[in-house]
């Protein structure tokens, strides 16, 4: 008589989490393919021009959106995708943090401090009203002011999640602040030379319109040392910009959500989660400890370049999700705020320059 079969042997399971993680892998693989597309235009600019004038960050978003508009990535891409889109934007946006450093804006010296803080304020405030006097919804105006008045890409790429940006709206802002920022590199240079600028008033203008780091070097460093240091310390001074206007965003957007639920079901309190996103604490945080030295300044330069690197995997997933059809649509209101804006800027920052009577 044969023994009595036992209960069937079930496969082992795999745990959840891992199973999540796994699902991640196969869009990861395709925006680093994206990604490694636009680094090696980046590296083919350099080698016909001298120079890469269209950063690797935005040739991402532009190569995944040209992608997207010829295929439609299937089901199982898109949780790898929506990842690289969101969090891992997310954590670049906390490794930024360790790039400013108190020390760095105490030397620029009160004055000049506080009237950069002053433009950042007005121009955000004026290209908003532009944007919402051309009819732009209130995320899109708020993500071409945040790119014209702090730091283009990257504030754009960092204000986005904290106000729940849809990806075309952050597509179409970096786009076309893109453009517009390699013309500024191209044509401030003229405009000092028209207005008779000396060094430190140059760098201080380039410092306060130019939209990118990089591309404040570029704009200063023909003219001189003095120049370069001027608008990059300028430079600077708007990025750590970037930390307040998110905080105040979040508790902004933490308060219309508040408010939209209290219709519904009123409560008591708000955890502190949902007035300040991870990710704004993580950048606060970081600029703590890059201030008191907890970080090393040879960790610096590597977590700046993994931010990068983050931020374009984050680009090319957007590009990814976005429809170019939809951007181009919307296009022509979209640059004209663009366009004036930055004129706009342009103006606080000149009227600075002589109200501080700079050498």
């Amino acid at each position: 008589m044969e023994p009595a079969a036992g209960p069937a042997q079930s496969p082992p399971m795999i745990p959840a989490r891992l199973t999540g993680a796994l699902s991640l892998i196969p869009g990861l693989i395709v925006c680093v393919a994206v990604a490694l597309a636009a680094v090696a235009v980046q590296v083919l600019e350099v080698r016909l021009f001298g120079r890469g004038w269209i950063d690797a960050i935005v040739l991402a978003i532009l190569i995944g959106a040209a992608i997207r508009s010829v295929w439609t990535p299937p089901e199982v891409l898109r949780s790898g995708i929506e990842f690289s889109a969101r969090t891992l934007l997310e954590i670049a946006v906390v490794l930024l943090g360790a790039s400013v450093s108190a020390a760095t804006v105490i030397a620029i010296g009160p004055g000049l401090l506080a009237g950069t803080a002053v433009v950042v304020v007005l121009a955000l405030a004026i290209s908003y009203g532009i944007g919402r006097l051309l009819r732009l919804p209130p995320r899109m105006a708020v993500l071409i002011a945040c790119g014209n008045a702090i730091c283009g890409n990257s504030a754009i790429a960092a204000v986005a999640p904290v106000v729940d940006a849809e990806a075309k709206d952050v597509s179409a802002a970096i786009a076309f602040t893109a453009v517009l920022g390699v013309a500024v590199v191209l044509l401030l240079p003229l405009l000092g030379a028209a207005l008779q600028l000396t060094d430190v008033r140059y760098g201080v203008l380039a410092g306060l319109t130019v939209y990118a780091v990089p591309q404040v070097l570029a704009a200063t460093l023909p003219v001189g040392a003095v120049a370069n240091q001027a608008g990059t310390l300028i430079k600077l001074v708007r990025v750590l910009m970037l930390g307040p206007v998110c905080l105040v965003l979040a508790i902004l957007m933490a308060v219309r959500r508040r408010e939209g639920e209290a219709v519904a079901a009123p409560r008591s309190g708000v955890a502190i989660h949902q007035l300040i996103p991870w990710f704004i604490i993580g950048f606060l945080l970081m600029m703590a400890a890059r201030s008191t030295g907890l970080i090393p300044a040879a960790a610096v330069p590597v977590m700046a370049d993994t931010a990068k690197v983050l931020t374009a995997l984050s680009m090319a997933a957007l590009g990814l999700s976005t429809d170019a059809r939809a951007v181009a649509r919307s296009g022509v209101r979209i640059a004209a705020v663009v366009i004036l804006s930055l004129l706009a800027l342009l103006g606080l920052a000149l009227a600075l320059i002589y109200l501080l009577a700079l050498v």
